[in-house]
């Protein structure tokens, strides 16, 4: 049921103007707005050419392509003896490197086992709380296997279950299958041709059943093991699929109160047909090909290949009078079903022919001219030929004037009887060239031009659709669409982002009723009944139909309504079968045992939440609201989520007609190019989107698919801003994860090795207290990345919390905090000096467990192997009570639970001690000092200098330097610790800002030049951000519209860039002096 991305279908004018297709009665639309749609099309064609062009052409840098170049790595595999199911021995010594085969192993086995994913372990948690949080996952097709967006679906889903059940919540996440009616109908039958050389039609309904049935518990069970292997955790104990028979029952349920209810009808009316699989289809299931004009395009059943894209136009004569009136269109083959033609009335050239009668050159039938306003005098001749029985508008414009409806193409694609002997069983596009060569034959052909047009097109098939007129069943939608706007008007359901809520509005207010009937074997067969009574000899009588849950109440229902005994009544099922959306609509109360009264529905519904690709918003979410409102009385969920579709990194959107699906399983395990481009070659790739997909992946992928491992791309995919753009996924992001999953390894090898020769037992948290400044600081970082990721949460901003916790870890945790107690933790203490020492490094190791362990919980939702592997290993050093078994039932940190760790001061101190890290290390890159570590000077204010000296052995440790020494200019209170006496001249210098600079003493190999190209172009960049402020200081409002304290920053900020330019100025002077020394020398 999911898809990459939403395809609306479309269909031909009589012109071969385009307009939407739908697979219900359509309402009409004005000429201005089917211009609006022409022109995002022609634009979104438009790109995809150039796109197209750029890959070809090598358009893309270089620099993007060296990215995915990467090293194998060394491949490790758990080697212990562990049973499925059992728990992992991470006694095992610990591997010198991550490697997603060796962290992957045997934990899932055993989450599932122990029975982690289901509800029933809530009551087991200390931090259970009375909430349930529950939702199902878009029930995937049972012939399908996973693609990117399945991935990013999975993850997003997952990191917000694992969140709630880590806070305490009961969580219940339903595992799904869909039936996937006409995708596994065209499966089997493709098989059966392949390996027996029989077609459908060779079974009976019956034993094409089997067939299939046989085929699905055979390959049925992949998609839930490749979830599986995404680490999806679902409780897998209600695992359920939309033919199962509790399923079925609602399903026929479900169907049957609607009919009571007035709300399922049966009708003839125009559908999206595909003559190859001779059933109605879904919108989602048409596929748009856009023609640029005369195209050759192979279609299903003809051996050569058929011709697209261009306007016939032809003559009708008057009927007793001279003159003709010339149409045009791209399907000449359909003018066989011709019943009128129709004008503008106020239309200058058909005045006179008002009310006047055409003859049809075939058929002797006689058309009139009619007028309606909807015809555009500015299209083509201005007189429109009028197929009621193929064509949307032309089946409305029939109703308004009472036309009759003349169906000229067979189910088959044939031409039908009424078109005569000539024509009759002819394949519809051999009897378009035929009805060409006839109207030459009687010089009525006026012309054939090459056309852009958009070609509808079965995306199961590839056949060409069809619009034709058929008997079906409808679901009336007006009054439950305007219940399903109103509830989000109300705030009774929140769809986020909000920008949907518009289109929500605007695609429900212009919805038609829903056809739900199919053609097919394959699905839930409709419980309606044709009723054959004892006097009924007639078979042209209207058709008599009754709904029931079975045959026997059917016949119940039959007997009462037209009155007739029981055993008077003939019953004869409806052979077609209910649209895949109609179950799938149900998924979120028959899930949970609707129309039963179970104790999960009771527990369970409504969903907490729907979580889904944006593209599946009208085809699914709409349908799921209806439904589930009219049928249960309450929403399906309270909130609807919509994230972006996944495009590649050429902002394609990920299609198999464009060879560019990135298997999922193929970036955690790896893909060599080899591989990729067979996958190519097995697909059937029109020769020019073969040549741009193979030419992608060499350019994308020259050394294959590097293996990135579970836990790389779920971290990689939630990293995108989901609620935003399409997300162009870069597979080099996903490799950069994966880095990120090896520096967590390292930092666990570091504090494996810091707490096995810690003799102190590591304190609780609540009783460890951060004793240095730089364990303050980091214990507030660890506060504020938690409540940072609390919010967005919350917000469901998973790229906001994603960004946070990779921030903390690499550059709060291991670029700052373990390089500064590195040195403390490797010192021996003795003495009352060694007393002071031991208390800091037990307070240091006490910090940096706690940190790793709590970073672990936070990261745990994204990245559950590597976590779980990990935590595992830090429990034998844990203090206090025991933990759970798996972090996954851990409790998530909490920002109250971390308050006494905030200390904001020294973290806004910090970012000045950040800043002169930084420019002192720049001072050393610049005269390539390795292992040196010289003296510095800080030439700053008063207040900056406190901070300094606060932080002075974190800004010693990571500066690399000797010594710090201060110097506050002007100021004469200095304590002992700050220099009465400015820098020696002839120093390295760096500005850090307006009253801050660092000075560095070097003995040598001072590269003057490139400081002082440095610092001139800092000045630069300071010139031109001065320039701009005072723009705006002088421009004429300013002093009367900007808001005075707006105005007193502004100042402030100018004089600070005055300062620091000043400082600048002379800093390269004395540099000049100092180039100009040395020459002379």
């Amino acid at each position: 049921m999911w898809r990459a991305a939403c395809v609306l279908s479309v269909r031909l004018t009589r012109r071969g103007g385009i307009r939407l297709c739908s697979s219900n009665p359509t309402k009409p639309s004005s000429s201005s707005s089917s211009q609006s749609l022409k022109r995002p099309k022609a634009e979104k064609q438009r790109r995809r050419r150039e796109r197209d062009e750029a890959i070809l052409s090598g358009q893309h840098s270089s620099a993007e392509e060296n990215t995915v170049r990467w090293n194998e790595k060394q491949k490790i595999v758990y080697t212990g003896s562990t049973p499925p199911g059992a728990k992992k021995d991470t006694s095992l010594p610990f591997p010198s490197a991550y490697s997603p085969d060796y962290v992957e192993s045997s934990w899932y086995q055993w989450w599932e086992r122990e029975g982690f994913f289901r509800p029933e372990q809530h009551e087991s948690l200390p931090q259970a709380v009375d909430k349930t949080f529950s939702l199902c996952i878009p029930p995937p097709n049972v012939t399908g296997t996973l693609h990117l967006g399945h991935a990013l679906t999975v993850a997003v889903e997952d990191a917000l279950v694992r969140w709630r059940r880590m806070q305490g919540f009961r969580v219940l996440w339903v595992p799904g299958c869909d039936h996937a009616g006409i995708a596994t109908q065209s499966v089997v039958e493709r098989k059966l041709l392949r390996e027996r050389g029989r077609s459908r039609k060779d079974f009976t309904r019956e034993e094409f059943l089997q067939e299939i049935w046989k085929w699905k518990n055979e390959k049925g069970d992949e998609i839930y093991q490749q979830l599986r292997r995404l680490g999806a955790s679902l409780d897998w104990s209600r695992a359920c699929f939309t033919l199962d028979p509790s399923f079925s029952r609602a399903v026929t349920e479900a169907f049957v109160r609607l009919s009571d209810s007035g709300l399922i009808y049966r009708s003839e009316a125009l559908v999206n047909w595909s003559c190859a699989l001779e059933s109605a289809i879904s919108d989602i299931e048409v596929d748009s090909q856009e023609l640029c004009g005369q195209t050759m395009l192979s279609v299903p059943g003809y051996e050569n290949k058929v011709e697209f894209g261009t306007m016939v136009t032809f003559a009708y004569p008057l009927d007793g009078h001279d003159g003709e009136v010339c149409v045009s269109t791209t399907r000449p083959e359909t003018m066989l079903g011709d019943v009128a033609v129709a004008v503008h009335p106020d239309d200058p050239r058909y005045q006179a022919l008002h009310g006047k009668q055409l003859r049809h050159p075939f058929t002797e039938r006689l058309l009139p001219v009619i007028t309606d306003r909807t015809v555009d005098m500015q299209l083509g001749t201005g007189a429109v030929k009028v197929t009621p029985a193929h064509d949307h508008t032309d089946f409305l414009l029939s109703q308004r004037h009472s036309l009759p409806r003349l169906t000229v193409i067979s189910g088959d694609g044939t031409m039908s009887p009424p078109c005569g002997h000539w024509l009759q069983g002819v394949k519809r596009f051999d009897a378009r060239q035929q009805v060409v060569d006839a109207l030459m034959e009687k010089k009525l052909f006026r012309g054939k031009k090459s056309h852009a047009m958009t070609l509808p097109v079965c995306s199961r098939s590839g056949d060409v659709i069809e619009p034709l007129l058929k008997k079906q069943w409808f679901v009336r939608c007006e009054e439950m669409a305007q219940k399903a706007v109103q509830v989000v008007e109300d705030g009774e359901l929140e769809i986020i982002p909000h920008s949907y809520t518009k289109t929500w509005k605007n695609w429900l207010s212009n919805i038609s009723d829903w056809c739900v009937s199919r053609q097919l074997w394959w699905g839930h067969q409709i419980p309606a009944y044709r009723v054959q009574l004892p006097d009924s000899t007639n078979t042209q009588q209207e058709e008599l139909w009754v709904c029931g849950r079975s045959e026997d109440e059917a016949r119940q229902r039959a007997a009462v309504k037209y009155g007739v005994k029981q055993e008077d009544v003939t019953l004869t099922q409806d052979p077609d079968v209910l649209d895949t959306w109609f179950s799938s609509g149900l998924f979120p109360f028959a899930m949970l045992g609707w129309p039963d009264k179970t104790p999960d529905l009771q527990h369970f519904y409504p969903n907490s939440i729907l979580e889904t690709g944006s593209d599946l918003v009208f085809f699914w979410v709409a349908r799921m609201v209806m439904l589930g409102t009219e049928l249960t009385g309450q929403l399906p969920f309270r909130q609807v989520l919509l994230h972006s579709m996944v495009r590649d990194k050429h902002g394609r959107k990920m299609s198999k007609s464009l060879g560019n699906v990135i298997d999922p399983l193929d970036v955690i395990h790896g893909v060599s190019l080899e591989r990729l481009e067979e996958k190519i070659n097995e697909g059937n790739l029109d020769p020019r989107e073969r040549l741009v997909a193979m030419e992608a992946q060499r350019r994308d992928f020259p050394g294959g698919i590097p293996q990135c491992g579970t836990d790389a791309l779920r971290f990689a995919l939630c990293s995108y801003r989901m609620q935003g753009e399409a997300i162009s996924l870069s597979v080099s992001q996903v490799l950069s994860c994966r880095h990120f999953c090896n520096k967590m390894w390292q930092t666990l090898r570091f504090t494996l090795g810091v707490l096995e020769n810690n003799t102190t037992p590591v304190g609780t948290l609540e009783e460890t207290s951060p004793v240095s400044s730089v364990d303050r600081w980091i214990c507030s970082r660890l506060y504020s990345t938690v409540l940072q990721v609390e919010q967005a949460f919350e917000s469901y901003e998973l790229h906001t919390v994603t960004s946070a916790l990779h921030s903390f870890w690499l550059h709060s945790l291991c670029d700052v905090y373990m390089e500064c107690v590195k040195p403390l933790l490797a010192q021996q203490g003795g003495g009352s000096q060694g007393e002071d020492r031991v208390r800091a490094k037990h307070a240091a190791v006490s910090v940096l467990y706690h940190c790793v362990s709590s970073s672990l919980a936070l990261l745990s939702p994204f990245m559950p192997f590597v976590t779980e592997e990990l935590w595992q290993r830090l429990q034998p050093f844990r203090g206090g009570a025991s933990a759970q078994s798996s972090l996954s039932l851990q409790t998530y940190p909490r920002s109250e639970q971390l308050a006494h760790w905030f200390f904001p001061e020294e973290e806004r101190d910090f970012m000045l001690v950040q800043e002169v890290i930084r420019e002192a290390r720049s001072l050393r890159a610049q005269c390539g000092l390795t292992k040196e570590k010289p003296d510095m000077w800080a030439v700053c204010s008063p207040s900056q200098a406190q901070v300094l000296l606060h932080f002075e052995s974190a800004v010693q440790t990571l500066s690399r330097i000797s010594s710090l020494h201060i110097y506050c200019p002007g100021y004469t209170d200095d304590p002992s610790s700050v220099s009465s006496a400015p820098p020696p001249t002839g120093r390295l210098v760096s500005v850090v800002d307006h009253t801050c600079q660092l000075h560095l003493h070097v003995q040598s190999g001072v590269n003057i030049d490139k400081q002082m190209l440095q610092l001139s172009q800092r000045r630069d960049k300071l010139d031109r951000k001065l320039e701009e402020v005072l723009n705006r200081v002088q421009s004429p409002d300013y002093q009367t519209k900007v808001p005075a304290h707006v105005r007193l920053q502004t100042e402030t900020k100018v004089s600070a860039l005055q300062q620091e330019l000043k400082t600048l100025e002379e800093q390269l002077r004395v540099l000049q002096e100092t180039q100009r020394t040395k020459n002379c020398s």
